[in-house]
């Protein structure tokens, strides 16, 4: 472990080996942080926070305040951030609320700059937030997930995995997997075939993913009919599964299709 004589760690705090700690550094009791992981100058780790390994924590970044919820009443809560996650400079984390308790932050994630995780988010491994990206309490992303820049999620908004949507998006409904999203008001604009090509998806399953798409956002279908349409004609298959299972599970409905 490397302190810089200009920062202040408290002794109750757990630092694991080879971790590196630049200049004006604040960091709490109750934290903890993995083997690893780098904290740069005029980074702020307050009480609660627990940071794995190999992580790098830029400069300005605030991890760890109390929660910007009102019905929040001192209860002890935590941030998780798990391995080799990039938090860049002047991000926010905030703690949980007694809602769920922990604000989750997954492995191999990228937070840019001046991002704000809100109370009780869960975000799942390898989702990259551009800059600015807000998320409002009790958001939940699935994996590699890409939030493009601005982007502003309503609390409560599920977002699917391999999603990707368009910079600047207002996102107040939620988000079924494996496709692209863009446009105000947000609404479907197809699959994410690269991303999902790049993650090592055949063009069968591509094509697969397509064809459930089309029923449920091109048939002019409710959303409960084109389901059915689905399970009767489509084969199945683990992706038919998790996008009837996101769609069926959505508290705020899902997106609209542009038709």
């Amino acid at each position: 472990m490397t302190v810089h004589p200009l920062s202040q760690v408290h002794p109750e705090a757990v630092i694991g080996p080879g971790v590196e700690i630049g200049p004006f550094v604040f960091i709490d009791k109750n934290v903890e942080i993995g083997a690893g992981t780098t904290i740069a100058a005029n980074a702020t780790i307050l009480e609660g926070t627990r940071i794995g390994e190999k992580c790098r924590i830029f400069p300005g970044a605030v991890l760890g305040a109390i929660p910007q919820d009102l019905k929040f009443k001192g209860e002890d809560s935590l941030v998780i951030i798990g391995n080799n996650t990039t938090i860049r400079e002047c991000v926010t984390l905030n703690r949980g609320t007694a809602a769920k308790g922990e604000t989750i932050v997954g492995n191999n994630c990228l937070l840019m700059a001046y991002s704000h995780v809100a109370h009780d988010c869960i975000i799942r491994d390898s989702v990259i937030m551009a800059n600015a990206t807000q998320l409002a309490g009790e958001v939940e992303i699935d994996d590699f997930a890409i939030l493009g820049g601005g982007t502003l999620v309503h609390q409560f908004v599920k977002i699917g995995a391999h999603t990707m949507l368009q910079g600047g998006s207002k996102v107040s409904q939620d988000v079924p997997p494996y496709i692209v999203a863009g446009r105000e008001p947000l609404v479907y604009s197809g699959v994410n075939s690269i991303g999902l090509r790049r993650r090592g998806y055949t063009n069968e399953q591509i094509n697969g993913i397509q064809d459930i798409y089309r029923i449920i956002f091109q048939s002019r279908l409710n959303t409960t009919n084109a389901i059915e349409r689905v399970m009767e004609t489509l084969p199945l298959s683990v992706e038919r599964d998790n996008i009837i299972r996101f769609i069926q599970s959505s508290n705020r409905g899902i997106i609209k299709g542009h038709i």
